[in-house]
C-alpha cells in the first residue's frame, strides 16, 4: 500500500506501523472511538529532528554565514508553504488518513495539514532508521529546492525565475490558470494549473492563487532548469 510513498521518501520502513500512524490526522483517530493513534506526537519529534538536520546541513553548507543568517535560511527552508510543497511531490496528500468532517472541508490539501503530515512522516523515520535514516529522507525531500537553486534569502521567487527560464527557453512566458477553489471562505484552497510554452501543465495548490502560483512554478522550474548541484543538500546562497 505505501511502495510508492516509501520509494519517494525514499526510505522502507522495518515497522510500517510507525508510518501508518504518521499518516493518521486527529480527526480520524477521534472518530474512532477517541484512538490515540495519530501524528501529532511524531509531528512534534519530526519538527524537532527536522530542525536539526537543515541547521547541520546549513553549518557544513555555509561555513562563512553568520547566526543571524543560517536561522533566516532555516526559516525560509522549513516554512509552511515550503513543507507542504514537499508533500506534494512525494503525493503524500494521497495517503493521508482522514476523519469525515476534514476530508469534507478540503482538510487533504490544506497546507498546514500536509505541512504536519510531513514533519510526522519525519519523525517516524528517525525512529524507525535513526538520525542517520532521517537526514538522508530530509535531503532527499528538499532535493528539488537545491536542484532549483532556491534562493533562501535575498534571492528572486519562484514565479520571477520560471519566467526568466521560461522567456531565455521559449521566448514566451508560462500562463497560469485557477482551476478550482474549495473549502470554507475563511479557509479555501485554490488549485492553479500553469502551462509552459512547449506544452507541459504544472498543478498545485495553496491557501491563496498567489501561493499556489508559486507552488506550482516551483514544479515547473525542477522540470526546465538543469540541477545545480549533485548533492541534493540546501546549498548555501547568497
Amino acid at each position: 500500500m505505501y511502495e510508492q510513498l516509501q520509494r519517494h521518501i525514499p526510505y522502507r520502513f522495518t515497522e510500517v506501523k510507525l508510518l501508518r500512524t504518521a499518516l493518521t490526522h486527529s480527526s480520524h483517530a477521534n472518530e474512532e472511538q477517541g484512538s490515540r493513534d495519530h501524528n501529532e506526537r511524531l509531528e512534534f519529534l519530526g519538527d524537532a529532528v527536522l530542525e536539526l538536520c537543515i541547521s547541520e546541513e546549513l553549518f557544513l553548507d555555509c561555513p562563512e554565514a553568520r547566526e543571524g543568517e543560517l536561522t533566516a535560511k532555516r526559516s525560509a527552508l522549513v516554512n509552511q508553504e515550503n513543507l507542504a510543497a514537499a508533500a506534494r511531490r512525494i503525493g503524500l496528500d494521497r495517503y493521508l488518513v482522514l476523519g469525515k468532517g476534514e476530508e469534507a472541508q478540503g482538510g487533504r490539501n490544506r497546507d498546514s495539514l500536509l505541512s504536519d503530515a510531513l514533519e510526522a512522516l519525519i519523525g517516524a523515520v528517525f525512529l524507525d532508521g535513526g538520525y542517520a535514516a532521517a537526514r538522508q529522507a530530509v535531503r532527499g525531500l528538499f532535493a528539488a529546492d537545491a536542484a532549483a537553486g532556491k534562493k533562501t534569502t535575498g534571492g528572486k521567487d519562484g514565479k520571477s525565475r520560471l519566467q526568466e527560464a521560461s522567456q531565455r527557453l521559449f521566448k514566451e512566458r508560462p500562463v497560469y490558470s485557477l482551476v478550482d477553489s474549495k473549502g470554507p471562505e475563511h479557509d479555501k484552497v485554490f488549485k492553479v494549473r500553469l502551462r509552459l510554452p512547449d506544452g507541459r501543465t504544472f498543478s498545485a495548490r495553496g491557501s491563496s492563487v498567489k501561493k499556489a502560483e508559486q507552488a506550482a512554478a516551483l514544479l515547473a522550474l525542477e522540470a526546465v532548469e538543469v540541477p545545480e548541484f549533485t548533492e541534493a543538500s540546501p546549498r548555501c546562497a547568497t
